[in-house]
Order: structure tokens, then sequence, then C-alpha cells
């Protein structure tokens, strides 16, 4: 059984080969551990900068249990690892952070927000939906216009439809492919905001500034952070992350995503149990950033400050805007990270850069 705090050289395995395990792993590097990275990409971003890959899909349960005998902890980097593999490796006796808990409220919508509200975290009103008639009830229960979700697997905009007349029933329901969905209430919000936050082994709970986002087409384009907000509003926001962290029983980074309404309340959109998009302007805005923190709780090492040193904006890059690197390396103020991917696909995330202001 793994004995925590792990000492530097123990091995860190990471479900999910991408950029959020290529940084993660470089974050571990840091603090002297060796990571596994388990990805069906042979070549993945985090695979090239990781000690070992073992190049399986997520559910061989081979290579799972390979993953477990090289790790002295596992954690991943998507949600949309499988649940119950998770589960399979906590009862091969793995220490898995976070928990597979946490990994199955975020994988299903309605179970994400039917926790939320149970716990005292608030959201817009919903309702499960299962086929085209209760899709019907449930547009006369919340109105309209509304948001049909997939209640698993959709992502960056992906697997919803918007709604506006009670007549689109039909079309919404077949438009997804018939499958679960959730209706969700339109927020009347005034911007998105998130707070990236951390538990650790201990119990103990450290939260970053707030950071503003700004989204097209369903996919993050930009974050400012420190976000301007109130001291009310971060309170709020900072209460609602530690009832999640808590009621999860949760270890590492989580992401909370939050719509702020005209009046300062802010109501939960949806929780990532992960390092997240919107604490990227971390890595060079913090003194200890969300991947060194997701490693330090993990591995249960105290967690590291998480005070602002610059205000920054960070702006994803998206296809062919990665091929800019060499105007945007010669920027002074701008920090390049790229994720090594091959092909620039339009819409396809190859990487982000913060650009640093002084704080003031």
């Amino acid at each position: 059984m793994t004995s925590f705090p792990l000492p530097p050289g123990s091995t860190i395995g990471v479900l999910g080969g991408g950029q959020l395990g290529r940084m993660l792993s470089l974050a571990a590097a840091r603090l002297g551990f060796d990571v596994v990275i388990l990805d069906p990409e042979k070549d993945s971003p985090a695979g090239r900068v990781s000690a070992h890959q073992i190049v399986t899909r997520y559910d061989d349960p081979a290579g799972l249990k390979t993953l477990g005998a090289a790790s002295d902890v596992i954690t991943f980097e998507f949600e949309n690892v499988p649940a119950d593999r998770v589960a399979q490796l906590v009862e091969l006796g793995c220490a898995v952070a976070p928990g597979p808990r946490a990994l199955a409220v975020a994988q299903d919508r309605a179970e994400e927000k039917t926790f939320l509200n149970a716990i005292g975290a608030p959201t817009v009103a919903f309702a499960a939906v299962d086929s085209e008639e209760s899709l019907v009830a449930a547009l006369a229960q919340i109105g309209v216009p509304s948001l049909l979700k997939t209640r698993r697997d959709g992502y960056d905009g992906k697997g919803q439809h918007w709604i506006e007349h009670l007549n689109e029933a039909r079309g919404a329901w077949a438009a997804l492919g018939g499958r679960p969905a959730i209706l969700e209430a339109a927020a009347d919000f005034v911007r998105e905001l998130s707070v990236i936050a951390a538990r650790g082994r201990d119990g103990e709970i450290a939260c970053y500034p707030l950071s503003e986002n700004h989204h097209e087409g369903g996919v993050l384009r930009r974050t400012v952070a420190p976000a301007r907000v109130t001291e009310t509003v971060r309170d709020h926001a900072e209460a609602i992350a530690a009832k999640i962290l808590t009621g999860l029983d949760y270890v590492g980074v989580i992401g909370v995503e939050l719509f702020e309404l005209a009046d300062g309340r802010l109501l939960v959109n949806e929780i990532a149990p992960r390092v997240h998009n919107t604490g990227h302007w971390t890595q060079d805005g913090c003194e200890v950033d969300q991947f060194e923190q997701h490693i330090r709780a993990i591995a249960g090492w105290p967690l590291g400050p998480t005070d602002p040193l610059a205000h920054v904006e960070m702006l994803n890059l998206l296809g062919e805007e990665a091929h800019e690197w060499r105007k945007l390396a010669g920027e002074p103020e701008t920090r390049l990270h790229l994720y090594g991917k091959g092909e620039a696909r339009p819409g396809r995330k190859m990487g982000h850069v913060n650009r640093l202001t002084k704080l003031g």
C-alpha cells in the first residue's frame, strides 16, 4: 500500500497523453518524479516527455494492471476515462487521485447537477431527458429558450442543441441522436468566471484567483486573470469550490466553471475533475501553477502558494495559429506554451500564450 507523502523518485501514472498530461509530466519532473503515461496514441504529446508510455486503450485490463504495478499514485488528465476502469485500479490496490466518484459525477451531467444542488452549490434548473416525450415534458416545465445536452461525452460545444421554440423538440432530440440528455434552463449571466482549486490529502484547500473566460463556438478562446470581482463574489466562488472538494472527498486540482448573474449571484455551470484550460494562466502568473499544485496534492505534499505575480491574458492557439511561434516568441511580454501535436487541424488546441502585465 502506498505511503504518503511520496518521496522524489516515486512514479506517477497518468491516464491520458494529451496536452494536460504533458504539462503534468513536466511539472512532476521538476519535483523529481518519474511519470508513466497510458494512452492509445503511440506518439502522444505527454508520452514524449515522460519516462515511459503504455500504448493501449483506456479500458484494457492488462494495460491498467501494468500501469498500476508501475505507479505509486495514478491520476488522469481528462474526464472521459471510463470511471469503472478507474474503480478497477482502486480494487487492484492502487492509489488513485482524484477518486472514481469524482470522475463518475463529472461524466454524467444530470448526476453532476444533482450532486451540486445536494451540497448547496446552485445551478440552473434542469431535467434529465431519455425520450422525445420526456423532452416535451421537460420543456413544459423549464420553458424556452433552453439547452439540450447529451449527458455524457460532450465537450467544447459538442453534443448540445439550443431549443428556441416548443415545436423544435423532435428536431433537437434527433440532432443529438436520441441519446440520454439533460435539458438546462438558459442562464441570464453577464460573464463566465472560473475558480481553480485544490485539496490535499490532509484536507487543506487552496484556491487561485478567479478568472474571466471568453468562448467562441463553444471553445475557450481567452482567459483573463485575476478577474476583477468583488470580495463577495470571490468569497462565494471559493465557498462553492470548498463544498465541491469536500463533498467529493477530493484530492488534486479541480476546475469549477461559474456563471455570474447581474445581481452578483453565482451558478455552477460544470466541474472538471482535473487541471483545467482556464487555469493555464497560473503557469506564468502564480507562484505555484495548477500543474505543480496537482502533483503536490496527489503526492501528499503540502499545497503551494496561489498568490498572483502578474496580470495574465491567456489565449488558446487553435490550428495554424501555432505556426506564428516565431513572432510570439519574440514578444517580451508573451510566454509561449506549445503542446507538441502534429497536424494543426482547424480548431485544434495546439498551444497557448500567456501575456503578462504588472498587477495594479
